[in-house]
């Protein structure tokens, strides 16, 4: 199925929206991300929500991000989803201080594109 450029952007701004709100919830603090399951769970949510719709958007989209690991996000969604009961809460963190900046600076090139 083809998808129009529309769903493209409420993908994109899905995408971003999550971003938004795991920054929101973690503060840049990871004792407190660490010390609330609450936290945990809300941040895992947003990851989760997040990959799943990467995967919606077009390839054609996909393609003027060249620089966007899709396929790791891809990937990241997988484990995340079907390893639930073994998520390693250190490399969620790595993932919220090391790869959702450039994520989120490669998504808002891509909603300008």
């Amino acid at each position: 199925m083809k998808m129009s450029p529309h769903a493209d952007e409420v993908y994109v701004d899905h995408m971003l929206e999550c971003i938004a709100r795991v920054v929101e919830y973690c503060k840049d603090d990871e004792s407190l991300f660490k010390q609330s399951r609450l936290i945990q769970d809300a941040v895992i949510r947003n990851l989760q929500t997040m990959a799943e719709s990467s995967q919606r958007l077009s390839d054609g989209s996909k393609a003027l991000a060249p620089d966007v690991p899709w396929r790791a996000i891809s990937g990241f969604r997988n484990i995340i989803v079907h390893d639930y009961l073994g998520v390693d809460l250190d490399m969620v963190w790595q993932v919220v201080v090391s790869d959702l900046p450039s994520l989120r600076d490669g998504l808002l090139r891509l909603r300008k594109a």
